[in-house]
């Protein structure tokens, strides 16, 4: 009875006078008494700081083997051991957990951020690091290393995206909250069958002065569901959801324990999407302690210091053949009588577009015809609708042709980061040849240059896989199937073997090998590489 009527008397205080003062468009209600009942519900006012712990999961997105209906993002390895802390007055989150080693980039978290040709997780113990807009990552014992910015003002809204850092943050200069109401079903199939809706509001508040941020409020005043919108290279706007759940009190304040954590659209029948992989980050966080903060952290003068220049270097591999690299991925040109073809979109945009004006200074006049998509992982195709603004057609395999031509090369738009084609889209978007999608063997030519394109198989990385190979300077293009940015690793060795397989299987006089992430090397190192490890597998 005390509770409720504690309530009713925060209700009345902050809601006096403004339903009567200000009036709320259909569909649209009073944020503020929402915001106060859910913030008594959990006691967010008397909670500075929080430390989690347990064991929980981590999915790579973008990293799937095939674009298919409802799957998780991969599973590389599992969250061990995994505690959180996170100070909201200090705007600081330390999260460290125990991985396999091996199996993926040091700098990546989970969710967003696998950067592919940057340096393999070599430790079990990792470290990540937000304070403020910067972040950084610890592998292990070692140095700490810059987190790239637009990855680290991820990270950083992530520390508010839980029921009492959304409640603290909606309080901010220039959150605007707006509120709303809607009925919600539980989901069709994987729930069984449909109940009674649910009436839910929404308060939806702006981060950042960029990032809108919507928390789904049920009628026991408690948020179950955060939800935001970022910036990802290839699909644009990107959906990050957050589902908490199983709360318990500790001194009195509520902090959930289960956490489920969509990165992608869930969308089960692909109405939208192609693209449907979601479940990035989740698992059971049961040892909780509230307001036993950290010591403030410094940030590291060499992550202070850090910059991400994008310089693109050229080196010259063949008459009218070049490697364009300078970055953690390559892309490569080959330059025929009136045209031009690049093997490999990475990285971005603003990557993008510096490697194609480098690439107009080699060729001038020349239109780049063809662009080759070797495979679907997010970090080879952030580029990709840069070739296609410049007028490019992208060679793909055929069973990725659905997913490019649906979630990527598209006139959608984007809201929180627009590119290009998104700002000025072509008309040729839609009626030009755009595309060339492929089975088993294509051939680039002028009649004088020949550059074969080849589906290679069979291979556990992913599905859709392509390499090039020019026959009269013998050098085979490839990504994933050999770095050489790094000594390899057994975990490559299935990826070696099928590339092994494919040049036997060709026929190919392979003499110099040109990989994606990291320099070319003569083909006799890979052979070299391939029995070293066979022969200790």
């Amino acid at each position: 009875m005390m509770r409720r009527t504690f309530i009713s008397v925060v209700l009345i205080a902050l809601t006096a006078g403004s339903a009567t003062a200000q009036e709320f468009p259909p569909g649209f209600v009073d944020p503020a008494p929402l915001l106060a009942a859910a913030e008594v519900e959990i006691n967010a006012a008397a909670l500075r700081c929080i430390s989690f712990s347990g064991n929980g999961y981590n999915g790579a997105v973008g990293q799937t083997f095939e674009n298919a209906v409802n799957i998780d993002w991969p599973r590389i390895g599992s969250l061990s051991n995994y505690t959180r802390v996170i100070n909201w007055n200090t705007e600081t989150s330390i999260e460290t957990f125990e991985r396999e080693p091996g199996l993926n980039p040091a700098s990546w978290k989970y969710g967003l951020g696998w950067i592919g040709g940057t340096p393999t997780q070599q430790a079990r113990q990792q470290t990540h690091i937000t304070v403020g807009g910067q972040s950084w990552h610890i592998d292990g014992d070692g140095e700490p290393v810059a987190i790239p910015p637009e990855i680290a003002e991820v990270y950083r809204l992530d520390m508010w995206l839980n029921p009492h850092g959304f409640l603290k943050a909606a309080r901010l200069p220039g959150a605007d909250p707006v509120a709303f109401w809607r009925w919600e079903q539980i989901e069709k199939g994987r729930d069984g069958n449909v109940v009674a809706p649910v009436k839910m509001h929404v308060v939806a508040i702006t981060m950042f002065g960029k990032y809108r941020v919507d928390a789904t409020i049920n009628p026991d005043n408690q948020i179950q569901r955060l939800k935001t919108t970022v910036n990802d290279p290839t699909l644009g706007d990107f959906n990050i959801e957050h589902e908490s759940t199983n709360q318990v009190t500790v001194n009195g304040i509520k902090w959930p324990t289960n956490w489920h954590s969509h990165q992608g659209w869930d969308d089960n029948w692909q109405f939208f999407r192609q693209s449907t992989g979601h479940n990035a980050y989740g698992g059971s966080f049961p040892d909780i302690v509230a307001n036993t903060c950290p010591d403030p952290v410094t940030v590291p003068q060499a992550v202070r210091d850090a910059s991400f220049p994008a310089p693109v270097t050229v080196d010259e591999m063949a008459d009218g053949v070049y490697r364009l690299g300078g970055g953690p991925a390559n892309s490569y040109m080959v330059e025929f009588s009136d045209f031009v073809a690049v093997f490999e979109a990475p990285g971005d945009e603003r990557r993008s577009l510096t490697v194609i004006e480098e690439v107009v200074k080699l060729a001038p006049g020349k239109p780049i015809r063809w662009l080759i998509s070797s495979h679907p992982h997010f970090d080879h195709i952030g580029g990709l609708r840069s070739y296609l603004h410049i007028g490019s057609t992208i060679v793909t395999h055929m069973s990725n042709l659905e997913f490019l031509n649906t979630d990527v090369l598209t006139y959608e738009s984007r809201t929180v980061e627009p590119d290009i084609v998104s700002l000025w889209p072509p008309t040729e978007l839609s009626e030009g040849y755009n595309y060339e999608a492929i089975q088993e063997r294509y051939t680039i030519t002028d009649d004088e240059r020949l550059l074969h394109v080849y589906y290679v198989q069979p291979l556990q990385h992913v599905s859709g896989m392509l390499m090039a190979f020019l026959p009269e300077e013998g050098i085979a293009f490839q990504a994933d199937l050999f770095d050489t940015h790094e000594p390899p690793k057994a975990a490559q060795l299935p990826a070696m073997r099928s590339l092994n397989t494919q040049v036997a299987r060709m026929g190919l006089d392979v003499g110099t090998l040109a990989p994606v992430h990291g320099a070319p090397v003569p083909w006799s190192e890979f052979v070299s590489a391939l029995r070293t490890l066979e022969a200790q597998n």
